[in-house]
């Protein structure tokens, strides 16, 4: 026999026997009802486990892309969850308003800190709508950081701003007032956990005591 002839016919063979070990080992296409091993059927897995499993195997995106739709969309889920709630009441443009308000507050600001005797006074201003933000959020919010134990904060009005004063209720205590200090504008203005409430409430048509925005 031609010798070529002899290397052709055994690389085929070779490549041949190659192809059907891997095709072996490979996951073979399920026939209809069909399981694998260990796997629960489509028909009696819950919906949001699908949902979950979906996307965790890379079938599509999660995050909403912008942090104001996922804290509406975030709502929305709490209040379709809710069989309690009254949707005569429900309000998701105030709960828009106030996140721009965020928006303008955190973005858009300008702040200046100084030191005061056992922490600091600050002074967070801006213009138009940014300046009308400044005083809907940060009013509300140093009356907040007021109510916590380890400092006081009181606010007042300046053009186009507000200042905001939070000091050591001991002044002795070093450790609060550097930590007050080290917080600063950033720090202090996502203290306490009254901004998920906060939020729920004002899109069920609510209001939590001392918020008015």
């Amino acid at each position: 026999m031609n010798r070529s002839l002899v290397i052709a016919l055994g690389t085929g063979a070779f490549v041949s026997a190659l192809v059907v070990g891997v095709w072996a080992q490979s996951p073979q296409p399920m026939q209809p009802g069909q399981m694998q091993h260990g796997q629960m059927p489509q028909d009696t897995m819950p919906h949001d486990v699908m949902h979950q499993m979906h996307h965790s195997m890379g079938g599509g995106a999660m995050q909403p892309g912008q942090g104001a739709f996922g804290a509406m969309a975030e709502v929305v889920r709490t209040l379709e969850a809710d069989p309690a709630t009254d949707w005569s009441k429900v309000n998701m443009e105030v709960l828009r308003q106030h996140l721009i308000d965020m928006d303008e507050v955190v973005l858009h600001s300008s702040v200046r800190a100084t030191q005061v005797p056992a922490g600091l006074s600050i002074d967070i201003t801006g213009t138009g709508r940014t300046a009308q933000s400044i005083r809907a959020m940060l009013i509300p919010h140093t009356a907040e950081l007021d109510a916590m134990s380890a400092w006081s904060a009181k606010v007042e009005p300046i053009p186009d701003g507000v200042r905001m004063i939070v000091v050591a209720r001991d002044p002795a205590d070093a450790k609060t007032v550097a930590r007050i200090r080290g917080l600063g504008f950033a720090g202090l203005l996502v203290q306490g956990g009254h901004h998920g409430p906060h939020h729920l409430a004002m899109a069920k048509g609510d209001t939590l005591p001392g918020h008015q925005h």
